[in-house]
């Protein structure tokens, strides 16, 4: 198979994937289990384990792991009020439900947090270091694919190299993320988790290349809030302000 994909393209790929994931909540709000709505979710699997795999290729290979790190804080705290309102979650962390309160994005700031500390700092007692990963893990909890996102790149950065022992430990992880979801939130959002296995054949093709393309090292981080903030007003104008979430 030729490797023809760059991670300008498959970032890309994520990007419109992602794009179609979101906007099917303004005609299909709450998540219904109906063919259709059930499909464009279903396309909307590729992104999260696209971006996870490129979380894992950037940790590796930045210069400056302590300003990734901070990138990604930036963006997660950005992203926050851009998803709560895309999708008309309160700030109030005492009103609505446990589940996506917050953004993708900030579980991937931890998971970068925890390889960090593993890799950085050292401490008298190594319980400490394992707590202090664990709160952090603990954290994602609330947030869009919650500890299992975190989880995933941990399990994906230790098979680095690696592509298919890579998705073994993804779909470990995410299989959990299904049985919760369906047992807890929605069984329709729960049986479209199975699109994460899209991604396989698609990080199949990956090159190993950046792509001439330098601009696209941050369209992604300005259009994922960007993006969110345009549904947030669409949202408004057809619905008014109540939530659209799952």
């Amino acid at each position: 198979m030729k490797k023809s994909f760059n991670s300008n393209i498959l970032k890309l790929i994520a990007i419109i994937a992602m794009t179609i994931d979101h906007a099917s909540d303004l005609p299909f709000p709450g998540f219904p289990i109906e063919p259709l709505p059930m499909a464009l979710h279903f396309i909307g699997r590729l992104t999260a384990p696209i971006m996870w795999f490129f979380v894992c290729e950037g940790y590796h290979y930045t210069k400056d792991a302590k300003k990734y790190m901070l990138r990604l804080g930036i963006f997660a705290i950005i992203s926050h009020f851009a998803y709560c309102f895309a999708f008309g979650i309160s700030l109030n962390p005492f009103v609505g439900g446990i589940f996506n309160r917050t953004s993708v994005m900030y579980p991937l700031f931890v998971a970068v947090a925890v390889l960090y500390i593993d890799d950085h700092l050292s401490f008298s007692k190594g319980w400490k270091k394992t707590l202090l990963q664990t709160v952090l893990i603990l954290s994602a909890f609330p947030a869009d694919w919650s500890c299992i996102a975190v989880l995933s790149i941990l399990g994906m950065y230790k098979k680095r190299g690696n592509l298919e022992a890579q998705m073994i430990a993804m779909i470990k992880w995410v299989f959990l993320y299904a049985l919760v979801s369906y047992l807890f939130v929605n069984k329709g959002y729960a049986i479209v988790q199975i699109g994460v296995l899209m991604v396989y054949p698609v990080l199949k093709l990956y090159n190993g290349q950046k792509g001439n393309a330098k601009w696209m090292k941050w369209f992604f981080y300005i259009y994922y809030p960007v993006h969110l903030i345009i549904i947030g007003i669409i949202r408004c104008l057809i619905y008014g302000n109540v939530s659209i979430a799952v």
